[in-house]
């Protein structure tokens, strides 16, 4: 007995099932071209809603964030190590290398990675916090310059420290920009 006998229901359900898959056997360019259509439009929807630019600037200040508070940390430290002075005078390390920190300024000053020239200038030189209180002085991650960190510092007249990154305020493409600014 035979599963398709010649002239049975199965032989020319067969035959039309061939039939239709040699005719059918690809798509026409007008099919892939409304494909491409869909794809190209439901790719610029989701590129709009996720607006890459917007997410580029919360990185930047995600990292400005951990910056400020990284920079303050350290300023803590030393003041701690120092029962609440921050200038001064110390040597780390054998050969021993001396580092030297001015006083914090009391107006909004630029914090560099250069070394504070005396004790008694208020600079923003906070190069005497690497490698004691910090690794690296943290940069901005938009800034251009090798020693201006683009992050600023001062010491209220309570003695309260308020370190600041201004460039947080310039992120054009996030609505209501501030700078960011923790005190301590």
């Amino acid at each position: 007995m035979t599963l398709w006998p010649p002239g049975g229901v199965l032989s020319s359900l067969r035959r039309s099932i061939r039939g239709r898959a040699c005719q059918e056997a690809g798509f026409t360019l007008i099919e892939i071209l409304i494909v491409i259509g869909i794809i190209a439009v439901l790719a610029g929807i989701v590129i709009v809603a996720i607006n890459p630019a917007k997410q580029f600037a919360q990185a930047r200040n995600t990292q400005r964030q951990a910056n400020v508070n990284t920079i303050l940390n350290a300023i803590g430290q030393r003041l701690s190590d120092n029962k609440g002075t921050f200038e001064g005078t110390f040597a780390v390390g054998s050969p021993s290398v001396s580092y030297t920190c001015g006083p914090i300024p009391s107006a909004t000053t630029t914090i560099t990675t250069t070394m504070a020239a005396d004790t008694t200038s208020p600079t923003g030189s906070m190069g005497c916090l690497v490698p004691t209180y910090i690794a690296t002085m943290p940069f901005d991650p938009a800034a251009s310059s090798t020693s201006n960190t683009a992050y600023s510092v001062l010491a209220d007249s309570t003695g309260r420290i308020t370190v600041c990154s201004g460039m947080a305020a310039t992120e054009t493409s996030i609505p209501g920009a501030a700078a960011i600014c923790v005190k301590r």
